[in-house]
């Protein structure tokens, strides 16, 4: 049997004495739980910020999506007599050392970009969830997990990725490998910390007494609550990750020479920065406005998703 709320059935029974006005505040009643669930969202949009990145990011997807169609030349065709062109109506960023359009080459770099940030970004949200769930929830292997992601947190992200590298060899597959490895503990020290907040809250206390198994404890009742802070961090795992590529393939362990990156094509623009800036420069831009974009969103999300920044700003 369905036991109703007793102001909802207040409300209920007052409706034929109220007339107009009771049947709207029954019907408001009845959307409060759809309204509650899509706050945030309302919260994400009024945040001019947050509109801004997302909006950004909307755009670099299209750019990845329609490469093919934006771009009128083959981002790896070289054109020897066409070297070192300044900027031009058939060439908008104009060409690199060999040729090369790098409009083209910029375009097809956000595909390779905007893959490894959100490969990483689902590496390590997943590598966090399992480890960061495992270490707050059995307290046995809490010291174990913890003290391999101190010992791995220790050494700068960029030097154990440069490492790693060295070792697997300079693919894209790669990148995603080691960047994953890199920013899983920063994940898992989050996941690890909500699921230490949870264990104290009452219905997950309910449920150990119910006698409900560990597993359904852990992702019926805790992950749930892991969410929001896994979205967050996912956001700014993603911006590292496609500063990190563009810092691995301009120090020549990332992306292979032949693929177009942004961080290649910023290498190569290096030994031309006087006389043809351009090179570097509209990569550099792609870079900038990418890793700012996911920040502004990062923060619109935290404000809408986190409880306690919802209080602050009411």
């Amino acid at each position: 049997m369905k036991v109703q709320r007793p102001d909802r059935l207040l409300r209920e029974v007052n409706v034929q004495s109220t007339g107009k006005e009771g049947r709207e505040a029954v019907a408001a009643d009845r959307r409060a739980p759809f309204l509650s669930r899509h706050r945030w969202l309302r919260r994400l949009l009024r945040d001019k910020g947050a509109v801004l990145g997302g909006s950004t990011m909307f755009v670099m997807v299209a750019l990845a999506l329609l490469a093919p169609v934006l771009t009128p030349l083959d981002p790896m065709w070289m054109d020897p007599l066409n070297r070192l062109k300044a900027p031009s109506i058939l060439h908008p960023f104009g060409t690199d050392s060999s040729g090369r359009d790098v409009f083209s080459m910029v375009i097809y770099g956000t595909r390779i970009s905007l893959i490894v940030g959100l490969s990483v970004m689902m590496f390590s949200s997943l590598a966090g969830v399992i480890m960061g769930l495992l270490s707050g929830y059995f307290r046995t292997l809490d010291n174990v997990i913890m003290r391999i992601n101190d010992g791995m947190m220790a050494f700068p992200s960029i030097l154990l990725a440069i490492a790693m590298m060295a070792v697997l060899g300079p693919r894209v597959s790669n990148i995603i490998i080691a960047l994953g490895v890199v920013y899983t503990p920063r994940m898992a020290r989050i996941i690890r910390s909500v699921t230490l907040s949870c264990r104290a809250i009452t219905y997950v206390e309910a449920a150990t007494a119910l006698g409900a198994s560990d597993v359904i404890i852990a992702f019926r009742h805790i992950l749930p609550n892991c969410v929001p802070p896994m979205i967050v961090q996912g956001t700014f795992v993603f911006a590292f990750s496609v500063l990190a590529e563009s810092s691995l393939s301009f120090l020549g362990v990332g992306a292979p020479p032949y693929i177009p990156s942004w961080g290649n094509v910023i290498s190569m623009g290096r030994l031309f920065m006087i006389e043809a800036p351009w090179i570097s420069l509209f990569p550099g831009f792609a870079i900038l406005f990418t890793v700012l974009a996911l920040n502004l969103l990062g923060d619109g999300l935290r404000d809408s998703l986190d409880p306690r920044m919802q209080k602050v700003n009411q």
